[in-house]
């Protein structure tokens, strides 16, 4: 594990509330991006979001001020259509989601169908079906393995929270009485995958987020450097409800920026 800033090499940061608020970018994200790009640090932008795929991701961080590659971003979906590639290569899976994960698991090499699949993926959508939940049950039920994006129960919009996977999936849990497998934070699972990507160890890595209950408990899980934030949902009286801490907590990103050298008059 990580006891200094200055060993690491690589970085994980989550990306609502850390690099973006309400779609605009957080002073200085923009910039500590940049920095890790000319000094040719491996990074990975993380996000539990599971309804668009990196390339759609890396358009919207563009229009909110942000130059961040589809292949520096990992979301939930591609976290598990990894972790499923390696339980059975080449398997099927009745899917409730949109283009994030359906995407990520064709090119994973999965079968979509809704005949005797291997699993039942659950993902975030806006427009969750009756019918297919009730479909979900009953591969469930008829022995499919229950696998989730991420556990999220609810999600924002403009008029308030609204139902969200972990929501869809208790729902199935009940149902059924199967407890599902999730894959995104605050299973460590998801930064292990991400490491993998970018040949990163635990040893050199540091995981910037802005939730306790995510970010910073699945960084300390994976024995990486945990860095919160205070520009998302934190703030002390919400950290003092924990018992673990973050080895940092700053006010925003804009303070890991490496200052500038003061040039001499001489």
């Amino acid at each position: 594990m990580v006891s200094n800033r200055d060993d690491v090499d690589c970085w994980l940061t989550d990306m609502d509330g850390v690099l973006v608020h309400e779609n605009k970018a957080i002073p200085g994200a923009s910039e500590l991006i940049q920095q890790w790009t000319d000094e040719g640090r491996p990074f990975l932008v993380l996000t539990n979001n599971s309804i668009f795929t990196p390339r759609d991701l890396s358009a919207r961080l563009r229009a909110s001020g942000l130059v961040v590659p589809e292949e520096s971003i990992w979301t939930s979906a591609l976290a598990t259509a990894d972790f499923l590639k390696s339980q059975m290569p080449g398997g099927s899976a009745f899917v409730i989601g949109e283009a994030g994960i359906t995407t990520a698991l064709h090119e994973a090499g999965f079968i979509m169908t809704e005949t005797a699949p291997d699993y039942v993926v659950v993902g975030e959508t806006r427009n969750y079906s009756f019918e297919a939940i009730t479909k979900a049950i009953r591969l469930i039920a008829a022995g499919a393995r229950f696998i989730v994006t991420n556990p999220d129960a609810t999600g924002p919009s403009p008029e308030g929270p609204m139902p969200a996977t972990g929501a869809i999936a208790a729902l199935i849990t009940k149902a059924t009485g199967k407890e599902p497998y999730i894959v995104g934070k605050p299973n460590p699972m998801m930064f292990r995958s991400a490491m993998n990507k970018i040949g990163a160890h635990s040893e050199n890595t540091a995981m910037i987020g802005d939730r306790m209950d995510t970010d910073i408990i699945a960084g300390i899980e994976a024995g990486l450097h945990t860095i919160l934030v205070l520009t998302g949902i934190s703030d002390q009286a919400e950290i003092d409800r924990y018992p673990f801490r973050p080895d940092e907590i700053l006010g925003s990103v804009a303070e890991l920026l490496t200052p500038l050298p003061v040039e001499s008059d001489l």
